[in-house]
């Protein structure tokens, strides 16, 4: 793995990882949060074990959709879990894969959760694609408020701005917003 392919966000959450798990597992919670807004989610088929394929479906502001469908590497309850789209259901290889994707939920006691997500790209071309500097950080900034809505965690009356971090950089340099840290590192 290399730091030009990793996208990583490191999140700390006012919520039970359980939560937070069944927020990435239930396709209706995920239909709440996954994507910004104005996109929504007009399909989410998730079959969350080891080898299980998943179907989500974007859909643009314009009506456009955008099936995106992928394999679970490993699944860990409440834990860990990693996917990928280089299959696209057993192991049927995509067309073109973009990205193997790590969430991991760390307890941190008291119902708080340490969230980190890693996307490893395929190119580093891809990584640009996805991190695109003002658009990534839009997306996150409005994604990470929907899953803290569906994980049930309480809202921010003001927030700081999410930024790019080296990768080699130590995920101390977090921002803080009341209550909650957040950083990107790429």
């Amino acid at each position: 793995m290399t730091a030009m392919h990793e996208l990583i966000l490191v999140r700390e959450f006012d919520a039970p990882r359980e939560k937070i798990f069944k927020a990435w597992t239930d396709p209706e919670l995920m239909k709440e949060w996954f994507v910004p807004r104005p996109w929504t989610i007009s399909d989410a088929k998730l079959d969350v074990r080891a080898g299980g394929a998943n179907l989500i479906v974007m859909r643009s502001p314009e009506g456009q959709e955008f099936p995106n469908r992928g394999v679970y590497l490993e699944v860990i309850e409440n834990e860990k879990l990693v996917f990928t789209d280089a299959y696209t259901s057993a192991w049927v290889p995509s067309e073109k894969p973009f990205m193997t994707a790590t969430v991991l939920l760390e307890d941190l006691g008291n119902g708080r959760t340490k969230y980190t997500a890693t996307a490893v790209h395929w190119t580093a071309e891809d990584k640009k694609t996805h991190k695109r500097a003002d658009r990534v950080a839009a997306d996150y900034e409005s994604s990470r408020d929907a899953l803290r809505h569906a994980a049930g965690a309480p809202a921010l009356k003001e927030r700081a701005p999410l930024r790019f971090l080296p990768t080699p950089a130590p995920v101390a340099a977090e921002v803080r917003e009341f209550g909650a840290r957040n950083s990107v590192r790429s």
